[in-house]
Formats: C-alpha cells, structure tokens, sequence
C-alpha cells in the first residue's frame, strides 16, 4: 500500500481501514475534507487507497490562498505599484496568478513586494521604514486571524501611521453551510478543520449537523488522525446520526479558544466574501471594525483596480467546490504545473492540484 510504512503504526491503519468498511457495509458515502492540510496528508499517505470504494473522500475549499478571488491579487499588485508602497505577504501568495501578472512578477520588475512570516514582520518594516505605506496582505482562515487583530491592536497602541492591511479573511463555517445546501455537492459527512477548531472551536459546526442533517467529525492530521475521523463520519452515516464529534481532542475543545476569538472580535466584524469557484457567501469575512479603519488599506489608499479575468481553461473553482477533480482539467499537468502554475489550486503547498501532481492523481 502506497506510502505504508510512513505509518507509525501500519497495523493500526489497516484496522481503521477494515473498520471503515465494516461501517459503510456497501453503503455510497462522499465525505468531504475542508481543510488543506488534510488534503495533503490525504494524498500523501495513500489514504484513498486505504477506504473501501464506496468511501469517497473529496477536497473543498480548505485552502485559503486557493479561495483568494483574482480581484484580491489583482488589488494587491495594483497597490504595489503605487509610489511609496511596500506590500508584505506570505510566502505562497507571491506567485498565484491574477488576472494579469502576479506578485512575483511586479518584484522581479522592481516593486518592493517582501515575504514575511507573521503580520507582526510587516508592523516591524512599518516601524523601520516610516517613509512607507506597509501593506500586509491579511488571508487565511481562523487559524491566522488572530495574528492579523493583534498587529493591528500594537500599530494603534503605538501610533504607527504606515501600517495598513487588505483583508480577505474568511470564517469556514459560513462556507461549510453554503456547501451543505448545495444539492449539486451532495455531502454525507464533514471532516472538520483541525488548526481552525482550536480556535472557533467544535461547536461552531453545530448547526451543520442541526440545520442540515450533516455528520462533522474534527479531525487532526496525522495519518491514523484521518482515517479514525472517516471511520467516526462512516459510522454516523451508517445510523443515520448527525452529531458533532471531536476526535482531534488533544487540541480542539467544544468552545475553542475564547481569547483569541475575542481578539478577532475587538477588530474585525462579519462581511459577506467572495470565494473563488463559489461566489458571494453571507457572513463568511471579516473586515476591519471602524474603530480601526484607519489601517484598513482598500479604505486609506485610493487605487484603481482592473476588472478580474479568470484563467481561460482552469477549474479551479470547481475543484474547491468538489465537483471537479484536477484530473477533469486540460490544463493540468501539461499547461499548468508547480513550475508554471494557471491557476491557484496548483500554487498552493495545501492546493489539492498540487497534491494530485506530488503525490499522484487522487492519492491512490
């Protein structure tokens, strides 16, 4: 069996795996994992290959890069080329393609783009260099959200006139309910994001399994984490339940982490997001509260941005929604690869093209 022997314990797996199709007993279940590194470690560790046919594990829109619309980047490139800009990102965000260039393209052409690793990087350029507009690009999920309200909460604290941030944050619940009222998706079960659970905590997906009829099952990201969250999913969609379980218990409590959800709440407030592939969903952003709008940068700098283009021939957003697969795509592996990227599911390390492509198609 593919990658086995990365197990820490095979037996183990092999047990899960027999218990999965013992509880499905021939039964058609489509379970539904919305968080990249789960679409990883899926697809490096063989994982489909491991579950009885029956048993179908898909990826949604668990990436936050690949969920980031072309208008965001297209934003983002236009503020770089403004006179006494700096832009600050992540690192993975440098080379999805917008509708015309990317951000690594503007700083092989001289724009002063800079990889940083938290947003408190980007308050420290602001500080060094108040001659310059610091933008730091604020994506993500719960998980990074935190980090974004207390950079902001410090550049208030110390008068910091320079530091501003373009937010695209989204909130997964909001998106995991558009999916679940989705008739064209047909999900049978959640595998819930395990670092943004530590956060919002388990009982934020309550109303999936409530209002929808929908099993939800967090998970962790080990490998035996995975398969024991389907084997949980597979036993509820066998009885018919729709619960909300935990098995990521060694991080995740039903209530999170109530500090840092208030941080988020003192600076941001809800907005509706556009999520690449599945459009406007009510409530699923965050933007900058007035209090502190003065470092929101689609606010404080005025900048004209170009209608967004999608890539002719990718599929990105369907990918996302699990309707497609990168295998459906005539791009992928010719036109668009790691190297060349076309669209943002292949840029990603959590992209599930970029899974298909490492570790081979559909991670069997």
């Amino acid at each position: 069996m593919k990658y086995m022997d990365e197990f820490r314990d095979p037996r183990a797996a092999q047990h899960l795996a027999e218990s999965i199709r013992a509880q499905a007993n021939g039964r058609t279940m489509r379970l539904m994992e919305v968080c990249g590194t789960h679409t990883m470690a899926v697809a490096r560790y063989g994982l489909k290959g491991l579950l009885p046919p029956e048993v179908r594990l898909v990826s949604g829109p668990g990436c936050p890069v690949c969920v980031t619309p072309n208008g965001y980047i297209d934003h983002a490139v236009a503020l770089c080329r403004l006179e006494g800009v700096t832009v600050a990102t992540f690192g993975d965000m440098m080379r999805v393609p917008g509708s015309r260039t990317s951000l690594e393209q503007e700083r092989a052409e001289g724009r002063d783009v800079r990889v940083v690793y938290s947003p408190l990087d980007g308050l420290r350029l602001a500080s060094e260099h108040p001659e310059r507009k610091v933008v730091f690009l604020g994506i993500g999920f719960e998980t990074t959200i935190p980090g974004v309200a207390a950079s902001i909460l410090e550049a208030d604290r110390s008068g910091l006139p320079n530091f501003f941030v373009l937010s695209a944050h989204k909130v997964m619940p909001p998106a995991m309910g558009a999916l679940a009222g989705d008739p064209e998706i047909e999900v049978d079960g959640f595998l819930c994001p395990g670092h943004v659970s530590v956060i919002i905590g388990a009982e934020a997906y309550r109303f999936i399994a409530e209002d929808y009829g929908i099993p939800c099952v967090v998970a962790g990201f080990e490998p035996l984490d995975v398969l024991r969250a389907v084997e949980l999913l597979a036993a509820q969609v066998a009885q018919d339940r729709a619960e909300v379980e935990i098995q990521y218990r060694r991080a995740v409590r039903p209530e999170g982490n109530r500090k840092a959800r208030a941080l988020v709440e003192q600076v941001f407030e809800p907005s509706d997001a556009n999520w690449r592939g599945i459009g406007i969903i009510e409530g699923s952003g965050l933007k900058i509260r007035e209090r502190f709008r003065r470092f929101d940068a689609a606010v404080m700098l005025d900048v004209t941005v170009e209608p967004a283009v999608e890539p002719k021939g990718c599929i990105c957003g369907a990918v996302l929604k699990g309707t497609r697969t990168p295998g459906d795509c005539g791009l992928f592996g010719k036109r668009c690869t790691p190297e060349h990227p076309i669209g943002a599911c292949m840029v990603s390390s959590e992209g599930t093209c970029a899974a298909w492509f490492r570790y081979g198609a559909d991670g069997e």
